[in-house]
């Protein structure tokens, strides 16, 4: 095997160098340069372009989600509006009809109180023998007063009279509650019944004109004057004291 010697090893060095020198110029002409120089914008736009759309996709995911939570909040406040809605109207109806129920079925005194008991125990055949008032103030004074009036009556009739005198009292076109009702007695077919009922009395309106002859009299006045009433009945009826 035959060495080279130095000075061919430099000329074959230099040989490449030059080669390599010239094909180095070749490529790097102006049309070549231009070239690496559009396929680097183009590179880039495409790097842009996929960022772009991640961060487009991840932008409306967010959206359709923030616009999903506002579509729940406004169905919510919807939903929680609705009971609402007509409030001013359902306020004007609700006070129409309480003063309606005022002037149609509270009565104004105790005459009144009275006189619609005894409508409704001579509709029925049954004797009011006893009564005891007690009231307490429930509003203010003016139209708007209310006074509540507990009475505590005793009354006698046969069974089906009194069934029906209570059933009477709670239909009845003057409001009364019945709060408790106790058998106090039986003999020969007539029955002696304790009742216990509340009724109001309202206060008038302007212009309003009081046909009663009494107005919030004393318990006892009453108490009285019924029981002589009861006591001239029973003395007229077949049986009953001469």
């Amino acid at each position: 095997m035959t060495t080279p010697s130095p000075s061919t090893a430099g000329a074959r060095a230099r040989s490449l160098q030059t080669d390599l020198r010239e094909r180095s110029r070749d490529w790097l002409t102006p049309l070549n340069l231009h070239y690496a120089g559009l396929a680097l914008v183009l590179l880039t736009n495409l790097y842009l372009a996929v960022q772009m759309g991640i961060l487009w996709q991840q932008a409306k995911g967010q959206d359709a989600e923030a616009v999903a939570n506002q579509q729940v909040a406004l169905k919510t406040a919807q939903l929680q509006a609705r009971p609402l809605e007509g409030l001013d109207v359902k306020l004007t109806r609700a006070h129409q009809e309480a003063d309606r129920f005022y002037a149609d079925r509270l009565p104004v005194s105790y005459s009144e109180v009275l006189s619609e008991l005894g409508v409704l125990t001579k509709r029925q055949n049954v004797r009011l023998t006893h009564v005891n008032y007690a009231e307490a103030a429930v509003a203010a004074q003016g139209v708007s007063q209310l006074t509540e009036v507990r009475m505590d009556a005793s009354l006698t009739g046969d069974y089906r009279s009194l069934v029906l005198f209570l059933n009477g009292l709670e239909r009845d076109r003057v409001f009364f509650v019945v709060n408790g009702v106790t058998l106090t007695g039986q003999q020969s077919g007539t029955v002696n019944l304790r009742i216990r009922l509340t009724t109001y009395l309202r206060g008038m309106a302007p212009g309003e004109v009081q046909t009663a002859a009494v107005e919030n009299a004393p318990s006892s006045a009453l108490d009285k004057d019924l029981d002589a009433q009861a006591a001239k009945a029973a003395a007229t009826q077949p049986g009953g004291p001469q």
